[in-house]
């Protein structure tokens, strides 16, 4: 591939991203070939694999969107400040708090706020027209994509929906304004 792109000139204009999006694709074929040769090594002595060896816990065989697991991994994110509405609600009295955006319970409170995300983007759907709805195909097509939009913008956007449910949860409910 990396002749094709040095002949057309690629690799110019896409700055070297192919090279990263083939090495990422090359991974992963590894991780693949691995996983299925331990199949095939498991099926021999009578032994089959578990959906939690495909799967990452709490996803289902066949889940394809991108989710939240390791959006957070760097040692900065474990004593991140809040944003968005979370940072927005405290008072000057207020005790600064901070969040670890590595634990599991904000992985699920991202997971809350972006199914909130895909309710609002689902009714905001609803008022659009659309000429031509008998496609079915093309339905689940768009419900998939406004799935990943609503992750992506539960990623990015910074609500602070999930901040402010995990300064709840961590806390037990309690108020640290007093």
């Amino acid at each position: 591939m990396n002749t094709i792109e040095n002949r057309l000139g690629y690799g110019a204009l896409t700055n070297g991203k192919s090279a990263v999006e083939s090495a990422k694709i090359s991974s992963e074929k590894g991780r693949f070939e691995s996983l299925l040769g331990e199949m095939k090594d498991s099926s021999s002595m009578g032994l089959g694999i578990s959906s939690s060896q495909v799967v990452e816990a709490g996803r289902v065989n066949g889940d394809w969107t991108s989710g939240f697991s390791g959006t957070y991994t760097s040692e900065a994110d474990k004593n991140a400040l809040p944003r968005g509405a979370a940072a927005n609600q405290a008072g000057p009295n207020a005790k600064q708090q901070t969040i670890d955006r590595t634990s599991k319970l904000y992985e699920k409170s991202l997971e809350l706020e972006n199914y909130l995300v895909k309710q609002m983007l689902s009714e905001m759907r609803k008022t659009v027209m659309k000429a031509n709805e008998d496609d079915n195909a093309k339905k689940i097509y768009e419900d998939m994509l406004f799935d990943e939009y609503a992750t992506m913008m539960t990623k990015n956007a910074g609500f602070g929906l999930a901040d402010q449910m995990y300064l709840q949860l961590s806390n037990g409910g309690a108020n640290d304004n007093a």
